[in-house]
């Protein structure tokens, strides 16, 4: 019985995903002004350029995201959250969409792709989160009250979460540009980084 031959490329995708995770640890120990600077919109769009199939961008990428939820959930936060957060599936559901925004809008690697990209999914995430947020009954901050059921309620979650949203834009471009600036300097020095098979 033969064993498989370990892919390089693939080794290298996962341990960048990896070191990008990791990263997310220091921000979630502390609440700053730089709340939601965060590598996960990188990670998302990284993997759904790289993995030339789709279950493993997916697969991958949460698995990762999962781990780090869990480190920081436990151990940061010290499980006054529970395991997991509410409204994690509305969050992990949106990792996926920004999966497949990788998949789609970087078919060749370059600073237009990768920022229109970035602008995308943090617009997505920025939309669909608050919307979640606002659907599951969240707080108005000015009067700490329900938002009103209606479209001025709608509109005051997003103009809360805008700043949040603003965050997430710059930790995923510049996430992004050393995810992808790294593997594409790489490549560059090891053909064995640039094979198409995982």
């Amino acid at each position: 019985m033969s064993i498989q031959k370990i892919d390089p490329r693939f080794t290298v995708l996962i341990l960048l995903m990896i070191a990008a995770a990791a990263m997310r640890i220091p921000d979630a120990a502390c609440v700053t002004p730089w709340s939601n600077f965060t590598p996960i919109g990188a990670m998302g769009l990284f993997s759904g350029a790289y993995f030339t199939k789709k279950w493993k961008a997916v697969l991958f990428s949460m698995l990762t995201l999962f781990v780090s939820d869990l480190i920081i959930n436990i151990f940061i936060h010290e499980g006054k959250f529970g395991i997991m957060y509410n409204g994690w599936y509305v969050i992990y559901g949106i990792f996926v969409l920004i999966c497949f925004i990788g998949n789609w809008l970087i078919t060749t690697v370059n600073v237009k792709n990768v920022l229109a990209a970035a602008i995308v999914a943090s617009l997505s995430h920025w939309l669909i989160a608050d919307f979640g947020v606002w659907a599951g009954g969240g707080l108005d901050l000015r009067t700490m009250q329900p938002l009103s059921r209606n479209w001025e309620g709608l509109l005051q979650c997003y103009m809360q979460g805008l700043p949040y949203m603003k965050n997430f834009l710059a930790g995923t471009i510049i996430y992004s540009s050393i995810l992808f600036g790294s593997f594409e300097w790489m490549k560059q020095r090891n053909t064995s980084l640039q094979l198409t098979i995982n």
